[in-house]
């Protein structure tokens, strides 16, 4: 028997900034279905990067994925009883989703702050090439690299 068809949900943009990837990038920052208190994190992060880089916030929000997102990734493939790391070409939706997910990581893993702050502190360390989600990606490129000879085992 045939699997459902997937169909993709269209998410409203965000009503403050009317951006698409903003409004998925609340929906990821959100715990508990408490979505006002994840705009509020987001909202009061765009907020903090306004104030200190003097730029439009989106700009810079934009900037800081464009940098965190991976271009290439590991997947697990077994072969003749051996598992073999398979660098693999990352999609448009799942580049999107690990760009967030990092962020976020990295953004909860420091301490003593508000999480506005922290958030605002990761994108605009993003936006320069710089902080802990950018050394995330730059691991998960330097593996890739390394297990570039497993390449042909891709499918």
């Amino acid at each position: 028997m045939r699997k459902k068809a997937n169909y993709k949900r269209e998410i409203e943009p965000d009503y403050v900034y009317s951006n698409p990837v903003l409004a998925k990038f609340i929906n990821a920052i959100m715990k508990d279905g408490k979505k006002t208190v994840a705009e509020k994190v987001v909202y009061g992060a765009l907020e903090k990067v306004k104030e200190e880089s003097k730029k439009d916030p989106i700009e810079m929000f934009d900037m800081a994925l464009k940098n965190v997102s991976p271009l290439v990734e590991l997947k697990s493939r077994r072969i003749g009883g051996a598992n073999y790391q398979v660098p693999r070409e990352v999609r448009g939706e799942r580049r999107m989703a690990l760009a967030f997910r990092w962020l976020i990581d990295a953004s909860r893993a420091k301490k003593g702050k508000p999480m506005a702050l922290k958030l605002a502190e990761e994108i605009l360390l993003a936006t320069k090439n710089e902080g802990t989600a950018i050394r995330k990606k730059t691991d998960t490129h330097r593996m890739a690299e390394a297990n570039k000879a497993f390449a042909h085992f891709s499918w």
